[in-house]
């Protein structure tokens, strides 16, 4: 078992922090780090073009089609198949390279690609090959440009028109929609907050008070959009981390109820049995028999 989950920052050395990338060429220097479990600090769009590898997301197993595109956000946990018959391209970035504006920003957070509140977003494209191909080597040709006060922009408008090509195509193949309104607003801007502050705040009207609303207004607009409580999804989230950590690390239950905030191993072990119906160490064995 790994002593830690891997976290990866993106690289340094380049001119922006954005990167098109090879992924036969990554497998030959990283293989190991891609096939082990991680996480990474930047938003990450994979496209498979060939091979029918088994992509984990946390614990989600995703098949993979040739001409599929998967996007992730920072900080999920995954782990590529080891299987030598997939290949395909990959965009790497991060927010310092796309959030320029609150309007950048808003896009980020906000858009089905990297925040579908329902699965793991991804889209099927074998009728757009050629246009996507045009983004992927526009962008690979920019990035091989010196670097100038012109790079970044173009880089980004390329990003961003790519993005929106595969939201709305997203939308075309059975992406559940949701009502555009305050009530998703206030959804995002809890689901955001919570994925920072989880660990330390677990208190509904702790987020309530931070978005500038009622604990009872926070609930009807979850409830709406979710069909789960503020509660119901604060524990969904800490649930998942605990897993995660049971799972990759061989961290101590007591030291995985502290990260979490528990002051009290019995805490969170009342805890974790609550929601899982086993006990943490019952939950590891499984995983890892």
């Amino acid at each position: 078992m790994k002593k830690d989950i891997q976290k990866y920052n993106f690289k340094e050395g380049l001119p922006q922090e954005l990167e098109v990338v090879e992924m036969n060429q990554l497998f030959k220097s990283d293989g190991e780090k891609l096939t082990s479990t991680h996480r990474t600090e930047f938003y990450q769009k994979l496209w498979f073009q060939k091979g029918t590898p088994t992509h984990l997301v946390d614990f989600n197993p995703i098949k993979i089609e040739p001409h599929t595109i998967v996007f992730l956000n920072k900080n999920m946990v995954q782990r590529f198949d080891n299987k030598d018959d997939s290949d395909g391209k990959g965009i790497l970035f991060t927010d310092v390279f796309f959030c320029k504006t609150e309007i950048d920003t808003t896009f980020l957070r906000s858009t089905i690609l990297f925040n579908d509140l329902f699965s793991i977003p991804t889209i099927h494209i074998p009728h757009m090959e050629s246009i996507f191909a045009t983004f992927f080597e526009q962008m690979q040709a920019e990035s091989n440009n010196p670097n100038d006060e012109y790079q970044a922009d173009i880089l980004r408008n390329y990003l961003r028109n790519l993005l929106l090509i595969s939201e709305r195509e997203r939308q075309k193949q059975g992406f559940t929609k949701v009502k555009t309104g305050l009530d998703l607003d206030y959804t995002m801007l809890f689901k955001n907050l919570l994925e920072e502050k989880f660990q330390e705040e677990k208190l509904v009207n702790y987020y309530a008070t931070q978005i500038n609303i009622t604990q009872k207004r926070l609930n009807q607009a979850t409830s709406k959009t979710l069909g789960k409580t503020p509660k119901q999804i604060i524990d969904e989230k800490i649930m998942l981390e605990a897993k995660r950590l049971l799972a990759h690390t061989n961290e101590s239950v007591k030291e995985i109820g502290f990260t979490l905030g528990f002051e009290e191993s019995t805490n969170f072990i009342k805890y974790f049995r609550k929601h899982a119906d086993t006990t943490p160490i019952e939950f590891r064995e499984f995983f890892n028999p």
